[in-house]
C-alpha cells in the first residue's frame, strides 16, 4: 500500500474538498454540456462531455487548500448509470473521473503539501435490505467502479453517504475482491449518513454501523457525511470518536437544506462551519474534515486554515466487542452474564419452527423470533437445515426477513459453507457464524473463516478435532489453542471475534464416561478466559439435561448456567423463558443439581 496518505494523516488534520454537485450547478451548465437532453443532470457524464467543468470544481477546492479532492463519480455505478442508458460506460467514467482528478491533484502537489485523490463511491439508488437489488449484483457494480477509480489514479476510495449497511458490506466485499485479484491495496474510508431522525435511512443506530464495519481490516477511516449540518451530527460523531478504533472522518452539509422559491438553499456560513469543526477536532479528536452539500471553496479555505492550526485531541476509546443487527449493537459480554441466545428458531431443535419451515409460513417464523426477543433473548440462533429441502434457499428466505424484522443480532447455524455465505449476503449487521471445528482437519475451517473475514462476522469454535469431541478440560483447551492459532495467525481473525464452545454432554444418562463432563466443560471455560481474555465463550446449555423430564431440565440447566457463568461463560444458547434464577429453585433442587454437576458421589453403607 502507498503510505503517503497514511503518513500525512498521522502528521496533521487532513481536509477534503466541498460539494461537487453544488459547485457544478453554479456553472449554469446546459443540456448540450451534458451531452444532450437525455443525459442532462447526469453529473458523472461530464468527465466525457465537458471535463473542463469538473476541472473547475477541483481547481477551486485545491486553491482553497484542500488536501483531498473527490472524483466526480458519486453515481458512476452501472446501477445508477442504467437509468440514463449508459451502464456500459461505468468503468470508463470512473477511470476518466479519477484521471482528471489525478492530473489536477498532481498540478497542485508539492513535496511539503501533497494532494490526494479519493475515489467517490456513492450508495446507488437501491437498498439491498429492502430487496431492491441482490447482493451479488451490487457487489459486482462496486467492483467495476473500484477498478476504474484505482486504475484511473485514485489514492484512496471513499464509500460514502451510506444508507444501508448491507450496501456497505457489498461495497467492501467488492473492494476486498479487487485487492485480492490485483494484489493492490489503497486506504478505504467508510462514511455513513445519519438522517434528521437520528438513524440511517434503514433505522440503523450509529452504534450498529460502527460495530458492523469494525471487523473489516481493509477500512482505514470511518465517519459521517451528508443529510444534515454539523450541529445535528455532533451526538453521533461523539459516539464514533469514543467507540471506533479508526481515525474519524466528518463531512457535514452547509446546514440542513431548505427549499426557498423552488431552490435548495444551504445557510451555514464558512465561519459557522469552522467553529463546529474546531470543536470536533480539538475536543472530539476528528482527524479528517471536509464539506458536503452546499459547501463552497470559501468553506474549505476556512477548514484548511483551521487544519494548519490544530491537532486532533487524544481519544479514549471503549474497546468493548459487539455484534449487531441492522438496527442496534449488542455487547458480546454482559455484566452480569450471560448473553442469552434464543434456541427456538432452529429446525433441528424446535418442532414448531420445523413445521413452520415445512409449510413456508415465514411471517409466523418471524413471530417466533419476536417472541424470543420478548422473553429476553439477546441474539437468535437460526438453523433451517432439514433433509430433502434446499437449505440455501430456506436460509435466504428466513434471514432476509429476520434482517429487517428482528431487532437483535443473528447467529447463523449451518454446517454448509454455501448456506453460511448466503446468510451473510442477506444480513446487514455483524453476525456470528456457528460453527467451526477441526473434525475434518483445517479445510472446512479455512472456508468458513474466509467468509467471516469477507463479511465481517464473528465465529463459534467447537472443541472438536480429528479424534472427535474433547472430553477433558485439558484436551478442550488444547484444541481451542490450536484453533485460535490458526484463526488469528493464518486467517487474520481477532481474538474478540472468536467464541469458544467447550461442549457439554448430558448428565442424565448415568454413563460413567460423562459423570465429570460438566466439570470438564466449566474448567475449560476458566482456562480459556484466563489465557485469552479478549476471546469469548458459549455453551448450548440444555445439552447438559438431555433425557430428563421438563422440570428437572429447567432446574439443572439453570444451576449449570449459573455455575458456568461464575467460571467466565459469556454466552448461552437457551430457551430464555425456561431459565430460572437460583432464588426461585428450592434448596433441595439446587443441591441435587449441583451434586450432579460436581459429581459429588455419596455411597450408602452396606
Amino acid at each position: 500500500m502507498n503510505t503517503r496518505f497514511l503518513d500525512a494523516m498521522n502528521r496533521r488534520v487532513l481536509v477534503f474538498d466541498g460539494a461537487t454537485g453544488t459547485n457544478l450547478q453554479t456553472q449554469n451548465l446546459t443540456a448540450e454540456d451534458f451531452g444532450g437532453a437525455e443525459l442532462e443532470g447526469c453529473n458523472e457524464y461530464l468527465v466525457l462531455s465537458k471535463p473542463s467543468a469538473v476541472e473547475n470544481v477541483h481547481r477551486d477546492f485545491l486553491e482553497a487548500g484542500a488536501d483531498i479532492i473527490e472524483t466526480n463519480s458519486f453515481g458512476s455505478t452501472s446501477i445508477v448509470l442504467a437509468e440514463y442508458g449508459i451502464a456500459d460506460l461505468a468503468y470508463k467514467l470512473n477511470f476518466e473521473a479519477a484521471a482528471i482528478a489525478r492530473r489536477m491533484a498532481d498540478a497542485y502537489s508539492t513535496e511539503e503539501h501533497p494532494r490526494f485523490v479519493a475515489g467517490s463511491m456513492g450508495p446507488t439508488t437501491k437498498l439491498p435490505s429492502l430487496g431492491h437489488i441482490g447482493f451479488d449484483e451490487m457487489r459486482d457494480a462496486f467492483h467495476e467502479q473500484a477498478a476504474g477509480l484505482i486504475e484511473g489514479g485514485a489514492d484512496l476510495l471513499c464509500v460514502e453517504t451510506c444508507q444501508d449497511m448491507l450496501q456497505v458490506k457489498a461495497a467492501l466485499a467488492a473492494i476486498h475482491r479487487y485487492f485480492e485479484e490485483t494484489q493492490t491495496r489503497v486506504p478505504v474510508i467508510v462514511s455513513v449518513t445519519i438522517e434528521t431522525m437520528g438513524t440511517m435511512l434503514m433505522g440503523t443506530e450509529i452504534g450498529a454501523a460502527v460495530t458492523t464495519v469494525d471487523p473489516y481490516d481493509i477500512v482505514t477511516v470511518f465517519g459521517m457525511n451528508c443529510a444534515t449540518g454539523p450541529k445535528e451530527m455532533e451526538e453521533n460523531l461523539r459516539y464514533i470518536c469514543q467507540n471506533s478504533q479508526r481515525p474519524v472522518f466528518v463531512m457535514p452539509n452547509a446546514g440542513i437544506p431548505e427549499n426557498i422559491g423552488g431552490h435548495t438553499c444551504y445557510k451555514l456560513t464558512p465561519d459557522e462551519l469552522e467553529q463546529y469543526m474546531r470543536r470536533f477536532v480539538g475536543e472530539l479528536g476528528v482527524a479528517v474534515i471536509g464539506g458536503c452539500c452546499g459547501t463552497t471553496a470559501e468553506h474549505i479555505a476556512r477548514l484548511a486554515a483551521l487544519a494548519r492550526e490544530l491537532r486532533p485531541a487524544a481519544r479514549e476509546i471503549d474497546r468493548s466487542a459487539m455484534v449487531s443487527s441492522l438496527y442496534a449493537p449488542v455487547p458480546m459480554h454482559l455484566d452480569p452474564p450471560p448473553l442469552l441466545i434464543g434456541e427456538r428458531c432452529n429446525a433441528n431443535g424446535s418442532k414448531k419452527f420445523r413445521e413452520l419451515l415445512l409449510e413456508e409460513r415465514y411471517d409466523d417464523m418471524v413471530a417466533m423470533a419476536r417472541e424470543q426477543i420478548r422473553e429476553g433473548a439477546h441474539l437468535l440462533d437460526v438453523c433451517v437445515a432439514y433433509v430433502g429441502r434446499d437449505e440455501r434457499r430456506d436460509m435466504r428466505e428466513v434471514v432476509s426477513r429476520f434482517n429487517t424484522q428482528a431487532s437483535i443480532p443473528l447467529m447463523i447455524d449451518s454446517t454448509e459453507v454455501d448456506v453460511i455465505e448466503e446468510a451473510l449476503k442477506h444480513y446487514a449487521g455483524k453476525a456470528i457464524v456457528n460453527s467451526i471445528n477441526l473434525e475434518d482437519g483445517e479445510e472446512r475451517m479455512a472456508q468458513v473463516l474466509t467468509l467471516c473475514k469477507r463479511y465481517g462476522a464473528a465465529v463459534v469454535a467447537l472443541t472438536i478435532d480429528e479424534n472427535g469431541m474433547a472430553k477433558t478440560a485439558e484436551k478442550k483447551f488444547e484444541i481451542a489453542a490450536r484453533i485460535r492459532e490458526l484463526a488469528t495467525g493464518k486467517f487474520g481473525m481477532r481474538d474478540e471475534d472468536l467464541i469458544f464452545d467447550t461442549l457439554t454432554f448430558t448428565l442424565g444418562s448415568g454413563d460413567e464416561e460423562f459423570r465429570r463432563s460438566a466439570i470438564a466443560t466449566v474448567d475449560a471455560i476458566r482456562m480459556i478466559k484466563s489465557a485469552w481474555p479478549r476471546c469469548f465463550t458459549s455453551l448450548g446449555v440444555s445439552n447438559v439435561s438431555f433425557g430428563l423430564n421438563p422440570h428437572a431440565r429447567h432446574v439443572l440447566n439453570s444451576v449449570f448456567l449459573h455455575y458456568a457463568c461464575e467460571a467466565g461463560l459469556d454466552m448461552a444458547i437457551v430457551h430464555a423463558s425456561k431459565i430460572m434464577p437460583l432464588y426461585k429453585i428450592d434448596e433441595e433442587g439446587r443441591g441435587i443439581a449441583m451434586d450432579l454437576i460436581l459429581d459429588n458421589r455419596r455411597w450408602e453403607p452396606a
